[in-house]
Parts: structure tokens; sequence; C-alpha cells
């Protein structure tokens, strides 16, 4: 019977070789005809040229079709400042934006969706642009915004101007400002808007520490200066000549501000980083933006622990949407903060915000 057995396995081994020998040597799976004729490596070398030239191509004819749909843009890094006479036009495009500060102006949307980041609410093509409002196109979209009347406002992101006149951020009164100045955009974007006046008629004191009745103020304009009644629950702010005095009302009657424990705002004290934070906070908290923060933003800077406890929600909040972004790396809670840096922060908001 293992004769019988051993005779079948000896067959069976002889059959497939038989098999094998006959396929020929350029089906066997392991050594191929091309490898043992030494051209193995030319074919494969062949193959990998035309993969690759394919895909360098298909690449080259996407880049050329988007590329060529750009054409006559321009692109703003950072918020241009932008007049139009009427009928002048401003078109734009995926992760472009506008925002109208002066006059009218109607926004035509041709294809995509446009956010009007200021309220959180998908704006309406044909409709007319809101003053002080951001207008933001999402992926695949071109809107084109027509002046009514002669307006202006700041472009940022790709766009075509019509017939239009970018003005060039020179016109600045101040000699203690150059354009090299790291901020000198963030300037020129506080006071163009009536956010920051100059400290005199020709100096903006970007070095002086910035109060908090100046804070207040600064928050006030922001959000178009609203009534604010009369009074401000604190005993040192009581005159309605001082130019916070409207300011620090509207501020407390929103619970914005709440000041000391002994009834008072202290107006022309220095504001701290966290101060500052945290009023900014409250006022977004008030105009019902988006308040959630990253842990692990805020746990990145090595003195987050200096923070105080009144202050660590805001701040970490602040760091997550980069309105405070740090100086050498460190939050610095307690340091005060000088009036360029809260000009370049109030940017920061507005660029997330508006």
């Amino acid at each position: 019977m293992k004769r019988t057995i051993a005779a079948g396995l000896v067959l069976l081994l002889l059959l497939c070789m038989t098999t094998v020998l006959a396929t020929g040597s350029s089906t066997d799976p392991l050594i191929t005809k091309s490898y043992l004729e030494g051209t193995y490596a030319t074919s494969l070398k062949r193959d990998a040229d035309a993969t690759l030239a394919g895909a360098v191509a298909g690449s080259m004819s996407r880049l050329d079709e988007i590329y060529r749909g750009l054409e006559g843009y321009e692109f703003a890094p950072r918020f241009t400042r932008i007049a139009l006479a009427a009928r002048d036009t401003v078109t734009l495009t995926t992760g472009g934006s506008f925002t109208l500060t002066s006059g009218s102006a109607m926004l035509q949307i041709t294809s995509g969706t446009v956010i009007n980041a200021s309220t959180g609410t998908t704006a309406t093509s044909g409709a007319n642009l809101r003053l002080n409002n951001r207008y933001f196109c999402t992926e695949n979209t071109t809107a084109t915004i027509t002046a009514s009347s002669s307006s202006e406002g700041y472009v940022d992101g790709l766009y075509k101007a019509g017939v239009s006149d970018v003005i060039p951020p020179t016109t600045l009164p101040f000699t203690d400002v150059s354009a090299t100045d790291w901020y000198f955009d963030a300037v020129s974007f506080v006071y163009t808007n009536n956010l920051f006046g100059g400290t005199s008629a020709t100096t903006f004191s970007p070095g002086l520490a910035m109060t908090r009745g100046m804070f207040v103020t600064v928050l006030h304009r922001l959000d178009g200066t609203p009534a604010a009644g009369t009074g401000g629950g604190f005993s040192d702010v009581r005159d309605p000549a001082q130019y916070y005095y409207d300011a620090v009302a509207w501020a407390n009657t929103n619970k914005i501000v709440e000041g000391y424990s002994d009834g008072t705002f202290k107006p022309n004290l220095t504001i701290s980083r966290e101060q500052m934070a945290t009023i900014m906070h409250r006022y977004a908290a008030y105009k019902n933006k988006n308040m959630s923060s990253s842990s692990a933003a805020f746990d990145a800077f090595p003195d987050k622990d200096a923070v105080s406890s009144y202050a660590t929600q805001a701040v970490r909040w602040a760091v997550s949407w980069e309105i405070i972004r740090g100086s050498g790396g460190r939050i610095l809670p307690q340091n005060t903060a000088t009036r360029a840096e809260v000009a370049q922060i109030v940017v920061n908001y507005y660029e997330n915000f508006g």
C-alpha cells in the first residue's frame, strides 16, 4: 500500500514539472525571462517613467486649469483698504473676503456660497452689504461686489478689482509709525476704522501702555458706539465729559466689565494682558461669537500657570483663536499691553469674528 502511494506522489510530481517546463520560464512568478535576459530593469524603468509622466501631465493640466481661472486676480495677504466709485466692482473667489466700511454696495454670487462672517449667516445674492460686516467666499465660490455709491472697504485674499483704486497705506498722519514697523498694518486698520485715535495730531505712541479706559473705548467703537445710557455704576466714572464715560457705561450695562471690589473701575490704570483677554472674552460672548477653546493651545505655553484663576477660561479662549499669540513664546498674563499690541489684537479678533 505504501509503495502504491509513493509511486502516485512521484507520478504527480513529474506531471507538475512537465507542465511548468511546457509553459516556459517567462511565466515563472519569481524569475522571469526578462530578468534572465537582463532586460528586467529597463522594462521596469520604462513602466515607471510612463506612470510618472501620466501623473505629472494630469497634475500640470489641473494646475493650468486653476491658474487660468485665476488670471487677473491679485492677492491681499492682509486687509487692504480699497476705494470704489459708483458702479466699480470687486470680484472675489475662494478664501477672499470684503468688508464695506462706508458707502453702499451690492453682492452678486456667481457660484458657491458667501458667508457673512460677522453674523455667521449665509449671504443672499442681490442683497446690499451691511457696513462693517465681513463677507467671506467659501470653497468654489465666485462673487462680485458692485458699489452703488462712492464707497470704501477692506479686501482680503484673492480679488479682482474693476476700475478701482487700492489706497496705499501711507496716509497715516503719525510720525512715530513707519511702514517697516511690524504693527504698521494693524495701526492702519484701527486708525482708518476710527477704532483708535492718535495721542496727538501727529503721534500714535505705539509703545505707550494701554489703559483700561482706552481699551473699553476701543471695544465700544468696534461695536458701533451704541447708546450707553447714564451712569456706569462705578464711583470713579461719574463725569460725562471724560472720553471713556459712555464706553464704560455701555460695557458695564452689558456685563463686559465688572470693575473692582471697592466699586471703582480705575479707567486710567494700565490694563494687563489677562484683563484684556477677560474683557474681550465677555465682549465676544455678548456678541454671540464662538466661545469654544482648545486646552492643547493653552497648555503649550510654559507660563500658563501664571494666569490668574479668574482669567484662565478667557485666556484659553484667546490663545485658541490666536487673538493673543503670546510674546517670545509666553503669555505674560500680568504684563501690560502697548497700544501697538492692542491694535494687532483687535485685528486678530476681527479676522476671526468680524
